[in-house]
């Protein structure tokens, strides 16, 4: 869990929260390339994470691999598939999706 003043990201919710700023790795990859990636995330768009890396940017496609996010003690495994969505929208989708399971 990564807590701020504002603001609580857990396993659970982190599909609801800015991405921008947190320590991840690729720890699942079509492409073996890819599945070394590890560092900050410094931008994202609808299909791609871009990590800053020990050798630079690495930009990162969502639909094929499955992310681990750093929480504070904690860490999240996130499928790639489950964060297509642009930034600002991702709220949206999360909450629509956790009310139909309710």
């Amino acid at each position: 869990m990564l807590k701020g003043e504002h603001y609580c990201i857990t396993k659970e919710n982190i599909g609801a929260h800015e991405l921008i700023g947190l320590n991840a790795k690729v720890c699942e990859s079509a492409d073996c390339n890819k599945g070394r990636a590890e560092g900050r995330i410094v931008d994202e768009t609808k299909n791609l994470l871009i990590f800053e890396t020990k050798n630079g940017k690495k930009k990162i496609p969502k639909k094929e691999c499955a992310f681990e996010f750093e929480l504070g003690n904690e860490k999240a495994v996130v499928k790639g598939e489950a964060i297509i969505e642009k930034p600002e929208n991702r709220i949206k989708v999360f909450r629509r999706k956790k009310h139909a399971v309710q």
